[in-house]
């Protein structure tokens, strides 16, 4: 297409996977037409009470549904599919393009969640072109990963080629056999990339990441050494870590029982697919495991990083119902903390020891090597490509930083890059790249409520119940506003010198003294009837004096809940002998 047919900026929207790790999420838009490259989730912090997964906030794409036309994902990890199936409850995607593994695990996702009829799933093998709208082609490049199946994408559109490198590290000796295609990127990069955005989260790490295969020899000589049951853990997404621990599982001649539904998943499509090779007998089920030797079985599970449901945990909290540790056990962790996670997995490893089992962790032992590339890896991506602008993403603020500087010592100039934030607009033309507005970001949590999704002021509720505890009053009030009881005061979590009955003694003057105040606000009298009263206003009164109140009495703020007893209506006599009701307190509420 001529310059002079280029009418439009094209926008880059990242909605999640920057300043953060994980939801990575981001659009692209041309004229009236919208691309989403992946919709992944994050897992919540420990303020987060009651949240299961945490998503971008996906506004934008609500309010320009009519707009999108389709969707590519690049790999089968969590926090590139995991949002998918959540945002289709939200609006559709006519059809969504990506590689078999990850096809197959987001069809069960979906089925699973009631929407596999909302879209159209669509697998590719590698340098297939697809197109989506009018606008956008989009073609799949074999890279290396963690996971099998791993691609970059190099998006064509009217203004010239973009490159999303997914996440990537060049793995010259990968488990699977299938290379990066670094052909096909230096062949885009001869002919011109108008923009690459690439992958920021080991930014900061000098050299190359290792190949997989350099684990395979540290994991033998741990195997060999384990005398008893030996249990393993890794990301249930491995597939490369995965194969390598069955192989030597083989070797070593232990059976593998496979602990964790994740893991069992992702093993299942992993087989179907040739991703993973290995006998049918080799794996056996928990029931079968516990006639066998302990030199003779290994354990495969979830919980490298420590996940409070995670079945590790779970055994090393001694809550696993078919598993417990016995002395003697070899438990290795094939895998290091993402940030966050750091204390969850020191605990376990710690409650694992105290029960007898050998813990094997740690960078030293060589038993994990990172699926994202180093400085090394993202200066060979840059020289491939050479990019005429440079998009850091993935990654960290300072991740982003210093990957931005890394470009600029491979000759890319500071003008010719923006960090940016979720959220950001990115408007690029074949001559410029810039920052130009903002669209709504932030988080979207979900627990497992019918609604599903938790709201920011429900979620700082459940922080203060956390942190500050939670006062309960119950009470009754008559029609003349009068306390019909005592009231019932509740604490929990709450630290207070206070004695209990002090404390009641306390809370009914002040109820008291709040009702002869403020009484004839909320009731009227109408021809000496009944009085009708707005019981709904009194109750939200009360809450808030009280909660005020004992703020203030007990030096701390719990959250304060008044739970508020009326008394039913009596029938009303009126003057020429009829009988009726007055409104009832129902009616009145409402």
């Amino acid at each position: 297409m001529s310059k002079n047919e280029i009418n439009s900026a094209l926008k880059i929207i990242p909605l999640g996977g920057l300043h953060e790790i994980g939801k990575n999420t981001c659009v692209f838009e041309y004229d009236d037409e919208i691309i989403l490259l992946d919709a992944g989730l994050a897992f919540p912090t420990d303020g987060m009470h009651g949240v299961n997964i945490v998503l971008p906030d996906m506004t934008y794409m609500r309010e320009n549904r009519h707009k999108i036309k389709g969707m590519i994902v690049t790999h089968g990890h969590e926090d590139h599919i995991g949002g998918i199936a959540f945002h289709l409850k939200q609006f559709e995607i006519p059809v969504i393009y990506g590689p078999r593994l990850a096809m197959a695990m987001l069809e069960g996702k979906l089925e699973e969640a009631g929407v596999r009829d909302r879209t159209e799933l669509r697998t590719v093998l590698p340098r297939d072109v697809v197109r989506i709208g009018k606008h956008f082609f989009v073609e799949y490049i074999r890279n290396t990963h963690s996971i099998a199946d791993s691609f970059t994408v190099a998006i064509h559109t009217p203004l010239g080629v973009i490159i999303h490198t997914g996440d990537f590290k060049f793995d010259h000796t990968p488990v699977d056999g299938e290379r990066f295609d670094l052909q096909r990127l230096a062949e885009h990069g001869e002919k011109g990339v108008l923009c690459l955005m690439s992958d920021s989260t080991n930014s900061e790490v000098p050299g190359f990441t290792p190949s997989e295969s350099s684990v395979a020899p540290n994991l033998d000589r741990v195997f060999s050494q384990a005398a008893g049951r030996l249990f393993v853990t890794t990301f249930a997404s491995s597939v490369h870590r995965i194969n390598i621990i069955l192989q030597l599982a083989q070797k070593h001649n232990r059976v593998v029982g496979v602990v964790g539904r994740s893991m069992l998943n992702l093993i299942a499509h992993a087989r179907n697919l040739g991703y993973i090779k290995c006998k049918d007998d080799l794996l056996q089920p928990l029931n079968a495991i516990r006639n066998i030797p302990d030199e003779s079985v290994l354990i495969l599970t979830t919980g490298s990083q420590g996940e409070p449901m995670s079945a590790l945990t779970r055994i090393a909290n001694k809550e696993h119902p078919h598993i417990k540790i016995r002395q003697g056990d070899t438990v290795v962790f094939s895998a290091n903390p993402i940030p966050g996670n750091t204390i969850a997995v020191v605990n376990v490893i710690d409650k694992l020891m105290m029960q007898g089992a050998n813990v094997v962790y740690g960078r030293e032992k060589g038993i994990h090597v990172s699926g994202h590339g180093c400085q090394e890896d993202q200066k060979l991506m840059l020289a491939l490509t050479r990019p005429k602008f440079f998009l850091p993403v993935h990654g960290e603020h300072r991740m982003l930083v210093k990957h931005s500087q890394t470009a600029q010592s491979m000759g890319i100039p500071a003008e010719n890059m923006v960090i940016i934030q979720n959220g950001d607009i990115v408007e690029l033309t074949p001559e410029s790249i810039a920052v130009a507005g903002k669209v709504p970001s932030g988080l979207e949590l979900v627990d497992t409520s019918s609604s599903g999704m938790v709201s920011a002021k429900v979620l700082q509720e459940r922080q203060k119940m956390a942190e500050e505890g939670i006062v309960t009053i119950a009470t009754a009030i008559d029609w003349s506003g009068k306390l019909m009881a005592k009231p019932e005061i509740h604490l929990r979590g709450v630290v207070t010198s206070i004695e209990r009955s002090l404390l009641q003694k306390w809370v009914q003057q002040r109820i008291e003294e709040i009702l002869s105040v403020r009484w004839t606000e909320f009731a009227q009298t109408y021809d000496g009837e009944q009085p009708e009263v707005d019981w709904g206003g009194l109750q939200e009164v009360l809450e808030r004096e009280m909660a005020r109140s004992i703020r203030r009495e007990l030096q701390c703020q719990p959250s304060v809940t008044l739970l508020m007893q009326i008394p039913d209506e009596p029938p009303v006599k009126v003057a020429d002998g009829r009988r009726r009701r007055t409104r009832t307190a129902a009616q009145v509420a409402s």
